[in-house]
């Protein structure tokens, strides 16, 4: 008898969770930046694209180190409150790392980190769930950006399309999308083969700190209370 997949051997030690050994491996990385760099940063970002994110970090890589992950470890790193800050006024950058956002320290001139963050902006096409920047209607009748052997995916995706004479064409009017409601899974599908972008990948820094003194680009959207030295 053929022996059973379910038999199989598994080992653990490739299923194993990070635990505290890699927590506390994090933390000592950080702290051995923030004494290695000049300045740090917090930014945010939207519509985060890995690839993307990979080519900007890519070009600041001699010059400066990113961290992204979870915040309270990079809190912990840094120093949640003024008596356990790694640095003075470290803590005020601790207190702004929430949601979706990454640390940055680096040895670059301000003016130059704050050139790049703020020019940065990557069109890509929007995912399920994002929302629509405008609405998306095509129109009854031929639709000549399609080969005939994409009608049947078309009307998998919910669109009333036939095939004439080989052509794919539209049997009524179809709306893609509406403009501020969320994308679902097959507009996303349509709106790729339309090549209609409507997210945006962006960086936007909201402070910076220095041995010298510590700077808020944006306000803090839980409410802390940052102090400016």
């Amino acid at each position: 008898m053929p022996k059973s997949k379910r038999d199989r051997a598994i080992t653990l030690s490739k299923t194993k969770k990070k635990g505290r050994e890699h927590k506390e491996a994090i933390v000592s990385i950080i702290r051995e930046a923030a004494e290695k760099y000049n300045s740090a940063y917090v930014f945010t970002f939207e519509n985060m694209r890995n690839l993307k994110f990979k080519e900007f970090r890519e070009q600041l890589k001699a010059t400066s180190r990113f961290f992204l992950g979870s915040n309270k470890v990079m809190q912990v790193a840094l120093g949640r409150s003024e008596s356990d800050e790694i640095r003075p006024g470290m803590y005020n950058v601790s207190k702004l790392l929430h949601g979706d956002a990454g640390l940055v320290f680096t040895n670059m001139p301000k003016e130059e980190v704050e050139r790049l963050f703020n020019g940065y902006e990557e069109s890509d096409f929007a995912r399920t769930g994002s929302i629509a920047t405008e609405k998306v209607e095509l129109k009854e009748g031929p639709l000549d950006q399609f080969t005939h052997e994409m009608e049947p995916f078309l009307r998998k995706q919910g669109m009333p399309v036939k095939l004439n004479k080989g052509v794919v064409e539209l049997v009524a009017d179809y709306v893609v999308c509406e403009e501020g409601k969320p994308v679902s899974p097959e507009a996303s599908r349509i709106l790729r083969l339309l090549g209609i972008k409507m997210a945006t990948f962006k960086l936007h820094l909201v402070c910076r700190w220095s041995p010298e003194d510590f700077e808020l680009y944006r306000e803090s959207t839980d409410g802390s209370d940052i102090e400016s030295s």
